[in-house]
């Protein structure tokens, strides 16, 4: 069985290292981390270090609050931060990857995520991700 996976890659109009920042912020997550039309996130915490744990609580109109968990397995500013996620809609050893290359100004991330349990949630969280990618692009991210 193939493993479900996707990728999805965004220009965001500011430099690798304000950007990689933002992700290990919880302020600046709590403004992007935004999946669909009226979640909030009441919460979040981070441990930015290898092995650091984090919590994005998402609340969702009319589900409650889902929270989103995981542990960092790479933080290598600015090039790269990968870490587990954890969720209801996730599979054991859920793994998000973020790849931060400079370009025109800017940057390109891109986005990987694999183990899905079902082409459903992968379809899912490809809609969340693009939002959240959307809503960090339309950020004033700090210098």
């Amino acid at each position: 069985m193939t493993e479900l996976s996707l990728e999805i890659t965004r220009h965001i109009p500011h430099p690798p290292e304000r950007v990689f920042d933002a992700w290990l912020d919880p302020n600046m997550l709590a403004k992007f981390m935004v999946p669909g039309p009226g979640v909030t996130i009441p919460e979040a915490k981070v441990d930015p270090k290898v092995g650091g744990q984090f919590l994005i609580m998402m609340r969702v109109p009319e589900a409650g609050d889902l929270p989103h968990t995981g542990a960092y397995r790479v933080i290598d500013r600015p090039n790269q931060l990968a870490f587990t996620w954890v969720s209801q809609n996730s599979q054991e050893d859920s793994v998000v990857t973020l790849d931060f290359a400079p370009k025109d100004g800017g940057t390109d991330l891109t986005l990987r995520h694999v183990r899905f349990p079902t082409e459903q949630s992968r379809d899912d969280h490809n809609g969340g991700w693009s939002r959240i990618l959307d809503a960090l692009a339309g950020l004033e991210v700090a210098a």
